[in-house]
C-alpha cells in the first residue's frame, strides 16, 4: 500500500509538471481551491513560518548560548504549552499565537541534545537534513494542494495504525535495545510522517470547508510533521555517516 502511495505521488507530480509550464505563476495557481480556503491556508502557513523561526531560535539558544539547555524540562514544557493552546478559546488569536511560538521555541530547544550529537559526528548533516526536510515537506504539500479530490485522506487510518505500531515497537525496543529495530523505526517513521504531510494538508482544507477556522491549531499539525521529518533525517544521516567511519 505504501509503495503504491509513493508511486502515485510521483505520477501526480510528474503529470502536473508535464501539463503546466514550470513557472512561478503555475506553482502559485491554486484556482481549484476556494478563495476563503486559500485565505485560511495563508494564515496557516504564516503561523507555521512563525513556529519555524521560534524553533530555530530555540535550537540556537541551546547550541550557542549558555542561557538554557534543552532536555526533559523543555520537552514537558512544550507539551504543557500545547495543551494550554488547545484549551485557549479560538477568539483569543494573539494569545494563541504566543502560545504556539512558545511551544515551538521549547520544541527547538528539545532538539538541542540530538543536534549536539549530530554536530559531533558531522556538522554538515544538520544542513543536509534541514534542506532535505524543506524539499520533502514542500513537494508533498504542493502535491496535496494540487490534488483536487480528497485523494490523500484515505491515508488517515493507515497512518494512525502505523503510528500506534511504532509506539508499541519503540516501547519494546527500550528493553530489547536492538539497533536493527531502531533503524527500521527511523525509516518507517520517516515514511509515515511524509504521509502525514499529505494527509494533514488535505484535512486542513476539508476542515475549513466544513467551518473549522482554527488556523493556529492547524499549523501545529504541519509543524509537528516537519519537525519529525527533520528529526528522522538527522538520525538516519548520522547513522550512515557513522557506518562510513567504521
Amino acid at each position: 500500500m505504501y509503495a503504491e502511495a509513493g508511486i502515485r505521488i510521483f505520477i501526480k507530480m510528474d503529470s502536473f509538471f508535464r501539463t503546466r509550464k514550470l513557472s512561478l505563476k503555475a506553482l502559485t495557481d491554486f484556482s481549484q481551491i476556494e478563495k476563503s480556503t486559500q485565505a485560511h491556508l495563508r494564515k496557516v502557513y504564516t503561523c507555521l513560518a512563525i513556529a519555524m523561526f521560534a524553533a530555530a531560535a530555540g535550537a540556537y539558544v541551546h547550541l550557542f548560548t549558555g542561557i538554557w539547555k534543552g532536555g526533559m524540562l523543555t520537552s514537558f514544557g512544550s507539551i504543557g504549552l500545547l495543551i494550554w493552546l488547545g484549551m485557549t478559546p479560538k477568539e483569543n488569536e494573539g494569545k494563541r499565537i504566543g502560545q504556539l511560538s512558545g511551544f515551538a521555541l521549547l520544541s527547538g530547544m528539545s532538539l538541542g541534545p540530538l543536534l549536539d550529537v549530530v554536530i559531533s559526528i558531522d556538522p554538515s548533516i544538520v544542513v543536509t537534513a534541514l534542506m532535505g526536510s524543506v524539499v520533502i515537506f514542500g513537494s508533498l504539500s504542493l502535491c496535496a494542494l494540487y490534488t483536487q479530490q480528497r485523494y490523500w485522506l484515505f491515508l488517515g487510518g493507515s497512518l494512525m495504525s502505523m503510528l500506534s505500531m511504532l509506539l508499541v515497537v519503540s516501547l519494546l525496543n527500550l528493553f530489547l535495545r536492538s539497533a536493527v529495530i531502531f533503524r527500521i523505526e527511523m525509516y518507517v517513521g520517516l515514511f509515515m510522517f511524509c504521509g502525514f504531510v499529505l494527509f494533514d494538508t488535505q484535512l486542513i482544507i476539508e476542515k475549513k470547508r466544513n467551518g473549522d477556522n482554527d488556523y493556529v491549531w492547524h499549523s501545529v499539525d504541519l509543524f509537528l510533521d516537519f519537525i519529525n521529518i527533520f528529526r528522522h533525517l538527522l538520525v538516519i544521516l548520522s547513522d550512515k555517516s557513522e557506518k562510513r567511519r567504521k
